[in-house]
C-alpha cells in the first residue's frame, strides 16, 4: 500500500491511483511510484516522447499488453505518429530477434565486442569524410 502523501502526489500527476500499484509489496510501493515519477514521467535528457517509444518498443518485446496500452497511449498523448508507433515496435522486434539469434548461436562476446567497435569506428570514419556532393 503507498502512503498518504504518494498518493496524493500519484492523483496530482495522474487523475488517480492506479488499482494495480495495491499490487506492490508495502516495501517497494511509494520507491516504484518514485521511478515512475522521476525516470519516465519527470524532466531528463529524453523528452517524454521518446521515453513512450521506448516503453512502447520494451512492452511490446515483452510481450506486455498493460505496458503495451500504457505506453502507446502515452506516446500518443505526446502526438507520436502511427509511423513513428510501428517504428518504435519494429525496432523492438528486431532487438528481439538478433538477441534470440546471438545467443542460440552462442557467439563470442568479446568476438562480437570487438566487432562493434570496428563498425562504430567506421561509421564514424565515413561521417567525418568530406561528402563528394560538391
Amino acid at each position: 500500500m503507498v502512503s498518504t502523501d504518494t498518493k496524493a502526489e500519484m492523483e496530482e500527476y495522474l487523475g488517480l491511483v492506479p488499482s494495480w500499484i495495491d499490487a506492490l509489496p508495502e516495501p517497494a510501493a511509494d520507491h516504484s511510484w518514485r521511478i515512475i515519477r522521476d525516470l519516465e514521467l519527470g524532466e531528463t535528457e529524453l523528452e517524454q516522447r521518446e521515453k513512450a517509444l521506448i516503453g512502447l518498443g520494451a512492452a511490446a518485446a515483452l510481450q506486455c499488453p498493460y505496458c503495451v496500452r500504457f505506453h502507446k497511449a502515452e506516446a500518443e498523448l505526446e502526438e507520436a505518429t502511427d509511423e513513428q508507433l510501428s517504428e518504435a515496435v519494429g525496432i523492438a522486434s528486431g532487438v528481439r530477434y538478433f538477441s534470440t539469434v546471438l545467443h542460440g548461436a552462442e557467439i563470442d562476446h568479446d568476438e562480437f565486442a570487438a566487432e562493434t567497435a570496428d563498425i562504430v569506428d567506421h561509421v564514424r570514419n565515413q561521417q567525418a569524410a568530406p561528402s563528394d556532393d560538391d
